[in-house]
């Protein structure tokens, strides 16, 4: 599995627990050491599955230093919007992801993105920052362009869409204001804790205000049958 755009590891670490060998991948070297640190401690706690390999790489989203369909799986979360090329980058992730293979993406909603770019020049005009807010049917469209198939989509984060438009309010910068610090703890505690109560508030706010939209996505295999149908279809419909 690669975790495309790893940062901090969330991902990469969870997905690890469940037993897969994972890549983390990311330009940034500081975050990428932390991440092997987090590794070996993992390991040194018996958190990792027997037989499972976990490590690093650095690289450019846009142009992997993996073969062609090295991965069975790819994470690219909250990558896309920071990368001006963002098409040759899905490109990318689907060159090397092998043919069946599955993927998931995630990028700012739209509404609670577009909220915070009008709270806060700052959100995102800023080095590294964002620089496009993404409609579903936009990403879905250069999502098919790299040649994967668009599964299933879901909205996610529906308690951290307020948090970043506090942020966005008393300042994106400003940790020490004593409301985004309240804030950022209850986030904190529902990540680790995962109470009844704010798993089913969230559950309840994700279809309105989840401030990430999740896409699921498939390599077709070429030369199965279904993939030769599928072709066939969008052949006919381009013709009609």
């Amino acid at each position: 599995m690669l975790d495309l755009g790893c940062g901090a590891g969330r991902h990469a670490f969870e997905v690890l627990r469940r037993g897969a060998d994972v890549v983390a991948l990311d330009m940034n070297a500081a975050e990428l050491g932390k991440v092997t640190a987090m590794f070996a401690a993992m390991d040194a706690a018996g958190e990792v599955p027997a037989g499972t390999s976990a490590g690093t790489a650095i690289g450019d989203a846009t142009a992997m230093p993996f073969a062609d369909g090295s991965f069975d799986r790819v994470i690219a979360a909250e990558v896309l919007e920071h990368i001006l090329d963002d098409q040759r980058a899905m490109n990318e992730l689907a060159r090397v992801l092998r043919p069946g293979g599955r993927a998931a993406v995630t990028v700012p909603r739209w509404l609670p993105e577009r909220i915070c770019w009008g709270l806060s020049e700052d959100y995102h005009n800023t080095p590294g920052g964002h620089v496009r807010i993404y409609t579903r049917v936009e990403l879905e469209a250069k999502l098919k362009r790299a040649g994967l198939a668009v599964g299933a989509h879901h909205h996610a984060h529906g308690l951290h869409s307020p948090y970043w438009w506090l942020k966005c309010a008393v300042g994106v910068h400003n940790d020490a204001h004593p409301l985004a610090r309240a804030y950022h703890r209850l986030l904190v505690w529902d990540i680790m804790k995962r109470p009844l109560l704010t798993r089913a508030a969230e559950r309840a706010l994700n279809p309105v205000l989840g401030k990430s939209l999740v896409v699921y996505l498939r390599k077709p295999a070429r030369g199965s049958m279904a993939t030769q149908m599928e072709d066939l279809a969008e052949h006919d419909h381009a013709a009609a």
